[in-house]
């Protein structure tokens, strides 16, 4: 493995893996490329960053401290670079073409969720990382908030016996929701829709819990809130005619997205401020699913992305009892700038267990930071998702996709082989 090695102070020698990204956007700059750049140096060094977009590549390298190398091809940065380990932040549709190039140039991968977004390019990656004996991990930080840890250790509680029944229900607000129809995510030709991009990472989350594989899925979604469901509607929010009376109206001239998109949008017209209204949506806002386990286990889930609030609910049942756990944040409604969360526990003498939990900061309820760090420093548990994980998780969506097309319940082994 080529690593970088320097001099401290003192005389100890230290030995740096080293990193490249595809990707220079939102997630790649403030999840990884920054916090490593500034608190993990000692340890990491980042060798290249290859993105589509020039304008946005040379931005996330002054970010950095302007020495990074930028490329415009990414097989010549595998070749000159070097790098130890990828790290893919692309558009989803891309995951698999980076990711099998990364491999076959001898690289571990990280790849942000979800691994990919159909069965064909799942298969390319698992046959391309059998075939190259390198590793791709997949970055679901929700394993890594301090919530869901205690989620998962209270489900595994003999009070609630041999786990039959999982419900979950997950809302995201007007202002996040409202997000994945402006942006790239709103095409399934990019993005595999909600059930792929956003569902991927709760479909983990039982997967984790219930320790068990999903066997079979029947799903049903429909865009009922986003989409051409306006005749109130334009193409894109800058110039609109009706930015003074769209409450999802936003400017991306001004703040954050000034730099990052308004000022890079003339490389590849990518504009992120594209009308929720538009005809071209197609993927689901709606959507309502119930999936089968290997052990037996049954889950029910439901995906808005038009709520009041944000947030979500998980209902374990066992044999002997019932974990209930919910929790909501989010910028709008009535819990705005809070955080409320709760996991209860009952058993069939009447009995009820408070699971105590602790107030979190961070970005994904403290998950962000536990995960980068786990991925730096080498820190392995049951936590660190390998690319069986992550395609277990995209195929409920792969197959809950399908049986939206098809009116028929899917089979995983139908889908993908592990």
């Amino acid at each position: 493995m080529a690593v970088v090695c320097r001099k401290e102070a003192g005389g100890q020698v230290l030995n740096r893996k080293r990193y490249a990204f595809v990707g220079a956007g939102n997630r790649c700059t403030y999840m990884y490329a920054v916090p490593m750049a500034r608190e993990y140096a000692d340890i990491a060094v980042i060798v290249g960053v290859f993105d589509s977009n020039a304008k946005r590549a040379a931005l996330l390298q002054a970010r950095i401290g302007g020495h990074v190398p930028v490329y415009d091809d990414f097989a010549v940065m595998l070749d000159e670079a070097k790098p130890d380990v990828v790290i893919v932040t692309s558009i989803d549709s891309t995951h698999h073409t980076y990711i099998v190039q990364a491999l076959f140039a001898g690289c571990d991968v990280i790849s942000e969720k979800p691994l990919t977004i159909d069965e064909d390019k799942c298969a390319l990656i698992l046959d391309a990382e059998r075939r190259t004996g390198k590793r791709v991990t997949v970055t679901f930080n929700l394993r890594y908030m301090p919530f869901m840890g205690r989620l998962k250790e209270a489900a595994a509680e003999p009070t609630l016996g041999t786990i039959t029944q999982v419900h979950f229900e997950w809302h995201l607000d007007t202002k996040h929701g409202a997000d994945y129809f402006r942006r790239w995510h709103r095409r399934k030709a990019n993005s595999g829709g909600l059930l792929v991009h956003k569902s991927t990472h709760h479909f983990d989350i039982v997967n984790w819990v219930l320790g068990d594989e999903p066997a079979e899925v029947q799903a049903f979604g429909a865009t009922r809130f986003y989409g051409p469901t306006r005749k109130e509607r334009g193409m894109r929010c800058s110039g609109c005619a009706y930015a003074g009376s769209c409450e999802f109206h936003i400017d991306i001239r001004e703040g954050g997205h000034k730099l990052l998109y308004s000022d890079c949008e003339d490389v590849d017209q990518y504009y992120r401020d594209a009308c929720v209204f538009a005809d071209e949506i197609d993927i689901e806002d709606t959507v309502s699913l119930t999936a089968r386990y290997a052990g037996g286990a049954m889950m029910s889930y439901s995906l808005t992305a038009y709520a009041p609030y944000e947030g979500f609910r998980i209902v374990i049942t066992g044999t002997k009892g019932r974990l209930e756990a919910a929790y909501t944040e989010g910028a709008v409604g009535p819990y705005a700038g809070h955080t409320i969360q709760s996991i209860r526990l009952f058993d069939r003498h009447q009995a009820v267990i408070d699971i105590p939990l602790g107030e979190e900061s961070g970005s994904h309820g403290g998950g962000d930071e536990r995960l980068l760090r786990a991925l730096l420093t080498g820190e392995s548990d049951d936590r660190q998702a390998t690319s069986r994980d992550g395609a277990l998780s995209c195929a409920i969506g792969f197959a809950a996709n399908r049986s939206i097309r098809e009116g028929r319940a899917v089979r995983i082994a139908d889908l993908i082989t592990l």
